[in-house]
């Protein structure tokens, strides 16, 4: 049964994977936008660039705050230990 499973799965991704191209390859290579052109290209890499240091700089805003309610948390868990 499971042998049957695992042919008919890699049958159907290998069909897939044959008819998925002409589609794709049709409208002269024209994507959503339309015709990719040198000022769509550089417009979609400036706002990669843009994204990857927002999410490294919000990620580092995260672990900071994270990191200051760890050290808050650890420091009360130490006066209370201190008590009479």
């Amino acid at each position: 049964m499971r042998v049957r499973a695992l042919v008919v799965a890699i049958a159907v991704l290998g069909a897939q994977a044959l008819l998925a191209a002409p589609a794709l390859a049709g409208g002269d290579g024209e994507g959503l936008v339309g015709e990719t052109n040198d000022k769509v290209v550089t417009l979609f890499s400036l706002g990669l660039v843009v994204f990857f240091i927002l999410a490294v700089t919000v990620g580092t805003l995260l672990q900071g705050v994270f990191e200051r309610r760890k050290a808050a948390r650890k420091a009360a868990r130490l006066r209370g230990r201190t008590g009479w």
